[in-house]
């Protein structure tokens, strides 16, 4: 069981670092397209650093959530099977966690 959370935490931090060069790739070749509107260089630098931190820290959040929600998910599943769909809800609402952090990101960097 130890393996499978420790294995989980890593998938989720490599996915988030894969979701912030994704972001980060996305927003320069917008930059690229953008040459008439010039923004300092610093400011850049620091969105770019809000949202690869607001993106990592949600997705580790969310990570650490949907283990403590679905172990009790499926514990409470074994006892109880009619609880299923009950559960799904709230590992899913675990799971939203990661998107706010990514949506809140977005709106960092469209601003930018």
């Amino acid at each position: 069981m130890r393996y499978t959370k420790k294995l989980g935490g890593s998938v989720l931090i490599m996915m988030a670092v894969l979701v912030g060069f994704s972001i980060f790739s996305f927003a320069r070749a917008q930059d690229a397209g953008a040459a008439a509107k010039v923004v300092d260089p610093g400011v850049i630098k620091f969105a770019f650093l809000a949202a690869a931190i607001a993106t990592g820290l949600s997705a580790l959040a969310g990570g650490i959530a949907v283990a403590f929600v679905g172990a009790a998910a499926v514990g409470a599943i074994s006892e109880k099977p009619e609880l299923a769909g009950k559960t799904l809800i709230f590992v899913g609402l675990a799971e939203g966690i990661a998107i706010y952090g990514l949506i809140i990101a977005i709106m960092i960097l469209g601003k930018v």
